[in-house]
């Protein structure tokens, strides 16, 4: 059977872009909800300046709320060396640099270009290296952009190929404003596996961070397995979005993502059950409905009680 990694991106993506400040005790509650379910690859918070992200701001709070030396990997977002120090020094053994693939986006996101994106990546994966933490690049707006519109493959593949030379442990593609379709999907994975493969880094990761915001999320996940993706982004009931892209909505629901894998075959190691489980927390936490849809129509097929134990007498 083929197994697929999910990062659940609940507590970081899921909620970076809420009004209302979610607080550091509800946060650590969703990772542990998601946690006790088998995620065993997190993403907790993002280290960046909260005037920005707010909702952020209490990075080093949920980190030190986690046991970070235990069997779950938790990793943050950081957009630069001062984010990468920050998660260093909180104790996290795994970043994600987020490189956004045009220059009007980047600077709206993170104060400079793509060009300058690329080389921050490069040298906080040099610090990484060096400091023994494994490093995931992010390639935003991979698949289009709010502002500039269509972005060549070629963009996204020079971008690919400068941050694993640049020694990243993973990259991923980010169609951070849903506008991807699943043959969008298995032309640029196929070209960045390429890519890796000309490297001559087989080590490389290669992941996809899906967005649903124009109901493609769940076909992109699909075309992205059977391009041959290591790992897949999902949020809990499909919360969350960038706050900097215009009319953003929800990652792929993480419950939903994992039904569809299941059934196909696909093991996550994730417990279906225990995710359903868990999306009335995020309904509290974030103050309403979620767009998931597994945990309103239920899991097929039912999960029944176990039939009477040998021996019990049964009614007549």
């Amino acid at each position: 059977m083929r197994t697929v990694g999910i990062v659940d991106v609940t507590a970081r993506d899921g909620l970076q872009s809420e009004a209302a400040v979610v607080s550091t005790a509800d946060k650590l509650a969703l990772i542990e909800a998601t946690t006790a379910a088998g995620a065993r690859r997190i993403e907790v918070c993002s280290f960046v300046d909260p005037r920005r992200v707010p909702q952020m701001a209490d990075a080093e709070a949920v980190v030190a709320g986690l046991a970070v030396d235990g069997p779950v990997r938790y990793s943050a977002v950081v957009l630069n060396e001062r984010g990468f120090e920050r998660a260093a020094a909180a104790g996290l053994a795994e970043v994600n640099v987020v490189v956004v693939a045009t220059d009007t986006f980047s600077r709206k996101n993170q104060g400079c270009d793509t060009e300058r994106g690329v080389s921050t990546a490069n040298a906080v994966a040099e610090s990484a290296r060096a400091a023994g933490i494994s490093i995931t690049v992010t390639v935003a707006c991979a698949f289009g952009c709010p502002y500039e519109g269509e972005v060549p493959a070629a963009t996204v593949a020079e971008i690919g190929r400068r941050v694993v030379d640049g020694g990243v442990d993973e990259i991923a593609l980010a169609d951070t404003i849903g506008v991807a379709v699943p043959t969008d999907v298995t032309a640029r994975l196929e070209e960045m596996t390429a890519v890796i493969s000309s490297s001559g880094r087989r080590d490389v990761g290669l992941r996809a961070h899906l967005h649903n915001t124009r109901n493609t999320g769940l076909a992109n996940a699909v075309a992205a397995v059977a391009a041959g993706v290591d790992t897949l982004d999902a949020s809990l009931g499909g919360i969350g979005g960038c706050p900097f892209a215009p009319k953003a909505t929800g990652n792929v629901a993480l419950e939903d993502l994992v039904y569809l894998l299941h059934r196909m075959g696909i093991a996550t190691g994730l417990d279906l059950e225990s995710l359903v489980g868990a999306v009335p927390l995020v309904e509290r936490v974030v103050g309403g409905a979620v767009p998931g849809l597994v945990s309103k129509a239920g899991i097929f097929p039912p999960i029944c009680a176990a039939p009477p134990t040998e021996g019990v007498a049964r009614s007549r």
